[in-house]
């Protein structure tokens, strides 16, 4: 029976560290729970502990990942949910931490509590850590009495967010890796293989194939000036990257990611998902409208969108709807707009955005699956016909050197 490894909290408040024999963690969960014990973590004796990586973006300190904040979240969330007061809960997140950077962190987090800070103070006061998102919604619980409520829907927010990118990024996966070594190949192609046939060619002195004057002079190209070409590559990516760091640029080239034929309907799923699931846990954590809607506006990536936010906070100034300017501005898909106005109708927006939320994430998977089923296949076909068609020439080369010495 394999051993695992389990740390939980007694109902006294202290940390409790073991190992145990069980059929899976499932058991050792419920075994701790059945002893009074509220369970933190249960992994295999085996395994390597992640602990927290909980850091600040200070000089010298690493970037902390998304899932590993809402560990921290959940976490502390748990903690205060079994009783425990914010002081206690942060000594036993001290205390599981393995990353020296982290525990300091942490530390300076539960120096500033003790001192008699609020905790949204105190993660403020950690520059660059944490997103006004996420102090807007520690602010809110804390002022509605209910921090463990309110760090429950914010790690739920991470969570749910995490997993709508982790599955656009792991559904681009297999592309980038087809497209990468189709396109390795084309480069041991031209730079190795296509010289050891140059000075054969050379020495029949026949005429040859325009087709293989191409790959060879490409060849030649890639061989004499291919450091030359990865710098103006290199440079014309940086050049593209800081000119988009400009406003008008930047807002032509998104309005332009939405006119795109396929991608611009998946852009706007992916944008309604993130603003929707953002402006509805704010809203359910108790941030009033007109506050929320001034800290989404920065979630949303995409210039043009977040431009249509700040009209709608306008509008909610004059006193008009949400949903009227968003459905004006023409530039978030029309169904979800109409759900969230049949949100604001009945009184009932928080929860009509999360379900929106919820509904454009199962669109954005099942949209990103038929846009991989017809570009697989066209990027197979594309890249072997680019490396057929090389090889091709060789062939082609071969046969007229051949016919020219008969």
């Amino acid at each position: 029976m394999p051993r695992y490894r389990y740390e939980a909290v007694s109902p006294a408040g202290e940390l409790l560290r073991g190992e145990m024999e069980a059929t899976d963690q499932a058991a050792v969960v419920s075994w701790i729970q059945e002893s009074g014990q509220l369970p933190l973590r249960a992994e295999p004796a085996g395994a390597r502990r992640l602990g927290l990586a909980f850091v600040a973006l200070r000089s010298g300190e690493r970037r902390i990942a998304s899932r590993q904040l809402a560990v921290f979240t959940r976490e502390l969330s748990a903690l205060l949910h079994a009783g425990l007061a914010l002081d206690r809960a942060l000594q036993v997140i001290i205390g599981v931490s393995q990353d020296g950077q982290a525990r300091k962190l942490a530390e300076r987090i539960h120096e500033a509590v003790r001192a008699g800070a609020a905790l949204s103070d105190a993660l403020e006061a950690q520059q660059g850590v944490f997103t006004r998102f996420h102090v807007s919604i520690v602010r809110a619980a804390e002022a509605a009495g209910a921090l463990d409520a309110g760090l429950t829907r914010l790690a739920e927010y991470q969570e749910r967010s995490k997993a709508l990118r982790d599955s656009v990024v792991s559904a681009l996966v297999y592309p980038a890796i087809l497209v990468a070594v189709a396109s390795a190949s084309l480069l041991i192609i031209l730079a190795y293989v296509v010289p050891q046939f140059t000075q054969l060619f050379a020495d029949a002195g026949s005429a040859l194939p325009l087709s293989t004057q191409v790959v060879i002079g490409a060849a030649e190209l890639l061989r004499h000036y291919g450091w030359l070409l990865g710098a103006a590559f290199v440079g014309l990516a940086l050049v593209v990257r800081l000119q988009l760091a400009r406003p008008a640029l930047r807002r032509r080239f998104d309005r332009l990611a939405l006119r795109l034929p396929v991608v611009g309907g998946l852009v706007q799923r992916v944008q309604l998902a993130r603003f929707s699931r953002s402006l509805g846990t704010l809203l359910a954590s108790g941030v009033s409208l007109l506050a929320s809607l001034s800290i989404v506006k920065d979630i949303v990536s995409n210039r043009v969108l977040s431009e249509s936010l700040e009209l709608a906070a306008d509008a909610l100034k004059a006193g008009r709807s949400l949903s009227e300017p968003l459905l004006s501005s023409g530039v978030f898909p029309a169904l979800g707009l109409q759900l969230i106005k049949v949100g604001e109708e009945t009184g009932r927006l928080d929860e009509m955005l999360l379900r929106v939320a919820e509904l454009y994430d199962r669109e954005v998977a099942a949209a990103t699956q038929r846009m991989l089923a017809l570009l697989e296949p066209l990027l197979i076909v594309g890249l072997g016909v680019v490396i057929g068609a090389v090889i091709m020439s060789i062939l082609l080369a071969i046969v007229s050197v051949n016919d020219f010495a008969l």
